[in-house]
């Protein structure tokens, strides 16, 4: 090979492999790649000694927390916290969100605090003064963010059908879907009364969470439902833009989403194509506090909860979004499946554990 020969060849090595390096930063975002931030992490209860060392055994080392509340209050005082923040130290573990009794994924007609959702005063101003006092206390204790959900009705499932082995698998299908009744009692309950509703709690709370610093984080609505609504229910926020206009009520840096990408893939048309433009949306806006890190397979109106390794969504492709944004906060397993055998899904829970925990530890040994 002669003097020019060599030079070319050099040339086109070099063009080749810097388009390569170009890509391969461009992939991670602007410039050189970011690391990965997130942590394996637990919203399952009870926050008891006994889970809290199951928890421990699979690496789980952050989790969401319930800690007791005494008198049927909503707010839990500052020794509940400290008593279950204490205890999951013991145990190595640190509580970085806290789960209230009160605006859970349950369905009205069930529900022990439902003021807030039927918008029944003086009963709501009550229950809102508690969630503020439960705001407070987490800050004075060091616990960093609350969930909450803003449901009438809780997560609507049609059934189970068989998966993998033994287990079975909860399965949303519309069109075999048939309420119990044909309202719940909420009644009828358009967008527009639920958007005031959502309102009303936002506009009094999240000053609080601004004030004290707690981060809070919605659960969207599981699953959406057609326009018209369904048991006289328009779910608002069980649609990306409905979410969109959620975040944007109370422009805050401690508003934001329990952002459970199986609902949202719930949401989509096509979720194995759609999902990461969706969660880089709201990754960017730094409006994810936590992720429920499940899959599905099927489509909005008809699909099946699996195991994360067998969905329609790229798991992996999925991690590399929060990565790209800089998601810093949990992944967790939610809605596992269970077996005859393991009717709490304590087994279904910790393979999702060790997946979790194999791909972020992967994601962060790339440079």
């Amino acid at each position: 090979m002669d003097r020019r020969q060599f030079l070319s060849g050099s040339a086109a090595a070099t063009a080749v492999a810097g388009t390569r390096s170009q890509a391969k930063a461009q992939s991670h975002g602007r410039g050189k790649p970011k690391p990965a931030l997130m942590k394996l992490g637990c919203q399952s209860a009870p926050t008891t000694d006994a889970h809290l060392k199951y928890l421990a055994r699979y690496g789980v080392q952050h989790i969401c927390g319930y800690p007791e509340t005494s008198n049927g209050q909503v707010a839990s005082t500052v020794d509940e916290l400290s008593r279950m923040r204490e205890l999951a130290e013991k145990n190595g573990i640190e509580v970085v969100c806290v789960g209230p009794p009160i605006l859970e994924s349950s369905y009205i007609d069930n529900e022990k605090h439902p003021a807030i959702m039927l918008a029944k005063s003086p009963e709501r101003d009550r229950d809102i003064e508690q969630i503020q006092e439960l705001i407070r206390n987490c800050a004075r204790v060091g616990l960093p963010s609350i969930k909450y959900n803003m449901s009438i009705l809780g997560v609507l499932r049609t059934g189970r059908i068989p998966g993998r082995g033994d287990a079975t698998y909860s399965r949303w299908k519309l069109s075999e879907a048939h309420p119990k009744t044909p309202l719940t009692i909420a009644g009828d309950v358009d967008a527009d009364a639920f958007w005031e509703r959502i309102t009303y709690f936002l506009d009094r709370v999240i000053p609080v969470a601004n004030e004290y610093k707690i981060r809070m984080a919605c659960h969207p609505q599981d699953p959406g439902v057609p326009p018209e609504g369904y048991q006289g229910v328009n779910r608002v926020l069980g649609t990306v833009d409905g979410l969109k206009k959620f975040v944007s009520i109370r422009e805050s840096e401690y508003h934001g989403l329990n952002f459970c990408q199986g609902t949202v893939s719930e949401m989509l048309a096509d979720p194995g194509s759609e999902i990461y433009d969706v969660i880089r949306y709201f990754g960017m806006r730094k409006k994810i506090f936590n992720v429920h890190f499940r899959n599905i397979r099927g489509h909005r109106d008809d699909f099946v909860e699996v195991y994360p390794d067998e969905g329609d969504v790229d798991m992996w492709k999925a991690i590399q979004v929060y990565k790209e944004v800089g998601y810093p906060y949990m992944l967790m397993p939610d809605h596992v499946p269970v077996a005859e055998s393991d009717p709490r899904g304590l087994q279904s829970f910790a393979y999702c554990y060790g997946y979790i925990r194999g791909l972020i530890q992967v994601t962060q040994s790339q440079v």
